[in-house]
């Protein structure tokens, strides 16, 4: 039996929980394809403040990760991926101590149009930061630490 008019998708996605530098160029090359029309990308940075912390500037941020992390990404990304019809999505979140004006996450997502890419990638990082266990730890430079989001 022959399914005429049928057309099979292949979503390609990537995720990385990583120690390393994120190279916002490679999540560019991960979601080109020549189905895609428009590209969603988020860099998340370490900044100097916190509206919710004490008023002192920011120092750095650690973040931990829980080992399923990566694990819990790469379903939230296909599931996004899925819901919004995109073709490529890859997200990579940084571990470790990062310093303020470092990348701490990256998101990108490639699909025919760009409402599609946008509203993907939105929705992807919002989903990353909610659903994923990674954590956060901050120091200020009053010597005050605290962990965020638990």
């Amino acid at each position: 039996m022959a399914l005429l008019g049928t057309v099979v998708r292949m979503l390609r996605t990537r995720s990385r929980v990583t120690s390393e530098a994120i190279a916002v160029d490679d999540l560019l090359r991960a979601v080109a394809d020549p189905s895609v029309g428009g590209v969603g990308l988020f860099v998340g940075l370490v900044r100097d403040h916190d509206q919710a912390g004490p008023g002192a500037t920011v120092r750095w941020l650690e973040y931990s990760a829980h080992p399923s992390a990566e694990e819990a990404m790469e379903r939230i990304i296909a599931e996004v991926a899925e819901s919004y019809d995109a073709v490529v999505a890859a997200a990579e979140h940084r571990v470790g101590r990062l310093g303020v004006g470092e990348t701490a996450v990256v998101v990108a997502v490639g699909a025919a149009h760009r409402d599609s890419a946008l509203e993907a990638c939105r929705t992807l990082i919002d989903r990353i930061k909610t659903e994923v266990p990674i954590w956060k730890r901050q120091a200020f430079d009053d010597g005050v630490t605290s962990w965020v989001g638990l």
